[in-house]
């Protein structure tokens, strides 16, 4: 096969499609696992995307902007733990309300950058892609390899299981939630930085364009697995290539909102029928989404 094999065009722009959502699709596995459902990732990676083009576009390097996006979602995500971990507030409607809340600052951050490209900057970012598209793979195997061959990794998993038997143990249950937050929205971030920095180098408001929710569907899809979640990702990034290919190929036959909205539907049926297996050994954290008080453990 050559390099310009179609096939081979294909599932690299499945990649690139796939890398944004897959870092975080990470990132929220860490977090739930964690014990923390987190709705707030759409909001997260608008504010690493916002974050990214600012500082790329001021300095002139995307590797700057990717490092300052992991900083401001890991920030970001800071506040979300303080709220429902330290506070113990709800979880969900905390979740939805960093959602707008990161929808809005990004709008007020990257209203004096829309239309703005990042230009030399952006292009050597698009060509190192292949870099980030590796680090996204590599995250996924560490991660997989942590969670079930580690023993901070066998703490997570109980932070989200029992974890009162860690408080017993005099682990600080509420810091290791809040730090697992904390990280894991900094991948998050990481990959609204992508789509701001590499995939598309210009700012567009909300232009993660619901990826924050495809990728939390993906950890719901894997089953809280690294793995699994590194096939969903490429699985919606080979439809999300496809469509592109269609579009710019002129497919007149087929209507341009549908061909938008596939990767969506697509997702939304892969989760229908994942439904249909059996829950027994699903992987889900048993206190996802429940508050730790130790006051009544």
């Amino acid at each position: 096969m050559s390099a310009s094999d179609p096939s081979l065009l294909l599932l690299g722009a499945a990649l690139v499609s796939a890398t944004p959502i897959l870092y975080a699709a990470l990132g929220e596995l860490l977090i739930e696992r964690a014990g923390v459902l987190n709705l707030g990732i759409e909001g997260t990676m608008l504010v690493g995307a916002v974050a990214a083009f600012m500082v790329a576009h001021g300095t002139g390097s995307g590797l700057a902007g990717m490092g300052c996006a992991v900083l401001a979602a890991a920030a970001f995500g800071g506040l979300f733990a303080a709220l429902v971990v330290g506070l113990r507030l709800n979880q969900v409607v905390t979740g939805l309300a960093m959602t707008i809340l990161g929808s809005g600052l990004s709008a007020f951050l990257g209203q004096s950058y829309v239309g703005l490209t990042l230009g030399e900057a952006g292009a050597a970012s698009a060509a190192a892609s292949g870099v980030y598209v590796a680090a996204a793979l590599a995250c996924a195997v560490i991660a997989a390899l942590f969670l079930r061959h580690t023993r901070p990794g066998l703490l997570l998993r109980t932070l989200g299981e029992n974890p009162a038997a860690l408080d017993a143990l005099g682990l600080p249950v509420v810091p290791l939630r809040g730090l697992y937050v904390v990280l894991g929205s900094g991948l998050i971030g990481l990959g609204g930085a992508f789509i701001s920095v590499v995939l598309t180098p210009s700012w567009i408001e909300n232009m993660t364009a619901g990826r924050g929710w495809i990728a939390l569907a993906l950890v719901i899809f894997a089953r809280w697995r690294p793995l699994w979640i590194v096939a969903g990702a490429i699985l919606f990034g080979l439809i999300d290539a496809y469509r592109f290919r269609a579009q710019v190929g002129g497919a007149s036959w087929i209507d341009p909102h549908f061909l938008n909205m596939l990767p969506y539907v697509a997702t939304l049926v892969v989760l229908g029928l994942q439904s249909r297996r059996p829950a027994q050994g699903a992987g889900t954290p048993t206190l996802l989404g429940v508050a730790y008080d130790r006051e009544r453990r």
